[in-house]
């Protein structure tokens, strides 16, 4: 099944946004932040493998998804489409229909037992691969499954996150630096001006989000958490 409806990209960011809401995928915790797995202390936490589990909405993030590939990268620029262990393999496995593509998993590690894998599935030596996530802070964790693929004789040149943080203005430049060319739906940005619009909390922590957004290791130190990470 091939995607042919290109809604407008902001309007497509608006709708994700309001559909995170709705499935209560999205935490605000000014006073209480939450720990990343960065270290970084953090206002925000969203849990996007909520959306496999509404029908309704997964098939129309995924129109999306397709519609932003289709768009943004090309109808014949991919062979396979990869998901990345574990949230991303739904993903994957549902654009790859959505663009009547063969789908592949990586694992974060080799398998451990029998042949070693950590690729799963299909995957001729030269072929283009578009790697899904749910998503991606800065890509490092894509990046562990896009080295994979790599290294097993596939070309990676496009990512793709349905949530994308948006909060480091360097990550898609070096994402960029290393050969990827990152897309994806919404942002922090588009979650939390749904929020302002629907009240959906008092202007305090509303205002201590966009804080965070804007300079996040200076809030994150501020509050109990890591001023600087490793790597991006």
């Amino acid at each position: 099944m091939i995607q042919t409806s290109f809604p407008d990209k902001a309007v497509m960011a608006e709708l994700v946004a309001k559909m995170l809401w709705e499935i209560k995928a999205v935490h605000f915790s000014a006073d209480k932040p939450y720990k990343l797995a960065s270290g970084m202390a953090s206002p925000v936490y969203i849990d996007c493998r909520k959306l496999i589990s509404y029908p309704r909405i997964r098939s129309t993030v995924m129109d999306f998804a397709a519609a932003t590939v289709l768009r943004e990268a090309g109808f014949e620029q991919f062979d396979v489409i990869a998901g990345g262990e574990t949230a991303g393999i739904p993903f994957a496995a549902m654009l790859a229909e959505r663009l009547s593509l063969p789908m592949i998993y990586v694992r974060k590690a080799p398998k451990g037992h029998g042949r070693n894998a950590q690729i799963e599935g299909h995957m001729p030596e030269g072929a283009r691969v578009l790697v899904i996530e749910d998503l991606t802070t800065a890509g490092g964790s894509m990046f562990k499954f896009i080295d994979a693929i790599r290294a097993a004789g596939g070309v990676v040149d496009h990512g793709i996150a349905l949530f994308y943080y948006d909060i480091f203005p360097q990550a898609r430049g070096e994402m960029k630096d290393k050969g990827v060319t990152l897309l994806n739906i919404a942002t922090w940005r588009n979650v939390l001006a749904v929020a302002r619009e629907q009240k959906l909390f008092d202007e305090k922590t509303l205002s201590e989000v966009e804080a965070f957004l804007n300079a996040p290791l200076e809030w994150s130190g501020r509050n109990g958490g890591v001023s600087a990470l490793a790597t991006a």
